[in-house]
């Protein structure tokens, strides 16, 4: 990461461009939702992942926090001006923003902005990145869901927590870690573990998408695992939602 980018993103100053990649329907190739990916733009155009920087053990807390609620802003900016109702939209959230009095006070100003129906808009995140209290995070979700938003459980598969959270949260869709994706073909224990986590969500309705998805062979598999969803390089990388880095509101 070049020096000097995290400075300026929490000063308020640093270019972010929101993109997006698509997620399809994989027994007709149909596009039925997108992900947004917030992307940091250096001095010189080149735009860098944030889960890094997210991620980073030694980012204060404070900071993971403005970061996020950064990203928030960009995303549903670029929902305001260029979203539709096509198709859903998963927007990534730190839980530690759910914590934060800024962010409920943002969210009823961004939703209102939508010209889509609210419902459209899923929020994704995942237990183990941030709140630790399943209960906490049932609350949290439940409050999504009053504002008319669905909420989606990221990374599963990453770990045990990950499966205590989904029987807690009953979220409307979950997505497989790409540590149950990643040589699927070769693997046939993946292989059953997928299938059987299809089932379930097909019976519970909730929506099941495979992630991280980068080759033709895992692609089949995943296929062959009669999972209904799925999202990767091989189906479509992320492409920017904006030709230029967007110019964002000050936060309250």
């Amino acid at each position: 990461m070049p020096k000097g980018i995290l400075e300026s993103l929490l000063s308020g100053e640093g270019a972010i461009v929101p993109h997006v990649q698509p997620m399809y329907r994989l027994s007709d190739n149909r596009m039925m939702a997108q992900e947004y990916l917030a992307r940091l733009q250096s001095p010189d155009g080149a735009t860098h992942p944030v889960g890094p920087i997210l991620q980073d053990p030694t980012l204060a807390p404070k900071d993971r926090l403005a970061l996020d609620l950064r990203f928030l802003e960009a995303t549903f900016t670029a929902l305001s001006q260029g979203g539709n109702g096509s198709h859903l939209h998963f927007v990534n959230l730190e839980p530690v923003s759910l914590e934060a009095p800024g962010f409920w006070r943002c969210l009823p100003r961004w939703l209102e902005a939508l010209p889509f129906p609210v419902e459209f808009v899923v929020m994704e995140f995942t237990e183990s990145q941030g709140v630790h209290d399943l209960e906490a995070l049932q609350s949290y979700a439940k409050r999504l869901r009053d504002l008319g938003l669905r909420v989606a459980v990221d990374d599963l598969g990453a770990g045990v927590a990950s499966l205590t959270q989904m029987a807690r949260l009953a979220p409307d869709f979950i997505k497989a870690d790409r540590s149950l994706v990643e040589q699927v073909h070769r693997r046939p224990y993946q292989a059953a573990l997928l299938n059987a986590l299809s089932h379930f969500a097909r019976h519970m309705c909730i929506g099941f998408i495979a992630e991280g998805i980068e080759t033709l062979e895992e692609l089949e598999a995943v296929m062959d695992a009669d999972v209904p969803w799925g999202q990767g390089y091989i189906l479509g990388r992320p492409w920017p939602t904006q030709p230029k880095p967007l110019a964002l509101e000050p936060l309250p």
